[in-house]
């Protein structure tokens, strides 16, 4: 009996907080698991209001929702699992994939994978006082792919819940190719389960990399679920439709006004989503601009309004970054 495919969404810094996730949840299909966006403790707390917020299990009803810490302390990661444990968590998972170059100065994200000796030595702390599963999401190094055969044999000795991986360096960023040489070596290598992560945009991407890979039986998706919140109806055969789009982006805009102080804050939000769930529609560059310059949620709303009146919903079979 073949293993079905799990679908996890990927957690992006300042878009899949809790109100983006209860949206896609009304509307959509919902993957099998959703990480949080990094919470970065330090010596005075776990966790900052606003992370408080997004893991509040009142705002992660009816989804597997697992908190992403970021930090190379691990007295700091120790007493954030216990926290989280505590509001009913069963499993966290380790970012060592943040490429941001301020992230990655303070030895942080995927800058944690330049400094391999403390990196084991904090992996043997947390796996042995830790009280919660932990999973790592992880690039392959800084500057060369080849960097990841000592950082995963470093891996390989501790029981991780689960390994996903990126097959990019930290100073990719999200541009070049990824590694995917490194990462069929990763699979002979690793006694652990990995999740594949990176350019799964499509359904004809992920339909590529299932040939390719059909060992592999994860599958992290982030930029392909912020263009199309349907990523997974497309997969499973069902239509998306405009009206369903139109729902879930009313949804998502009326909790950010609730949440949030003012037009700017909502706008920036719906901004950044824009920047992503604009290539669903054809012929869209004028309203492009428009939405980039609005500076009244009223404006806004009338465009976003025509946009979806007039223009034609088209799911791309192919998209570049």
């Amino acid at each position: 009996m073949s293993v079905p495919m799990k679908y996890y969404l990927a957690p992006m810094e300042g878009i899949t907080g809790y109100l983006y996730r209860n949206a896609l949840k009304e509307f959509f299909t919902f993957p099998d698991k959703c990480f949080t966006p990094f919470i970065a403790p330090n010596q005075n707390r776990c966790l900052s209001g606003r992370e408080k917020k997004d893991v509040a299990p009142e705002h992660n009803q009816g989804m597997y929702t697992v908190p992403q810490i970021l930090t190379n302390r691990a007295e700091d990661f120790i007493r954030t699992c216990r926290e989280l444990k505590e509001l009913g968590y069963r499993e966290v998972n380790l970012n060592l994939g943040c490429p941001s170059g301020t992230v990655a100065a303070k030895k942080r994200g995927a800058g944690f994978l330049a400094e391999p000796r403390e990196l084991d030595a904090f992996l043997e702390q947390i796996f042995e006082k830790a009280q919660l599963p932990i999973s790592i999401k992880t690039r392959l190094g800084i500057e060369e792919p080849e960097e990841f055969y000592p950082i995963l044999e470093i891996y390989n000795k501790y029981p991780l819940r689960e390994l996903i991986i990126h097959p990019r360096v930290q100073k990719d960023f999200y541009k070049n190719k990824p590694h995917m040489e490194v990462f069929r070596e990763a699979l002979m290598k690793s006694p652990h389960e990995i999740c594949y992560n990176g350019d799964l945009f499509t359904h004809k991407d992920l339909e590529e990399f299932k040939s390719a890979y059909p060992e592999v039986k994860k599958v992290m998706i982030g930029r392909g679920f912020l263009v199309n919140p349907g990523f997974l109806d497309v997969i499973e055969g069902r239509e998306v439709t405009a009206g369903q789009l139109f729902a879930f982006h009313e949804r998502l805009l009326s909790d950010y006004e609730r949440e949030l102080s003012g037009d700017t804050q909502v706008l920036f939000k719906m901004k950044e989503l824009w920047f992503y769930m604009i290539r669903l529609f054809a012929d869209s560059d004028r309203e492009t601009k428009k939405i980039r310059k609005a500076q009244k949620l009223w404006e806004y709303r009338e465009i976003v309004e025509r946009l979806f009146r007039e223009k034609e919903l088209v799911i791309p079979e192919r998209l570049y970054f």
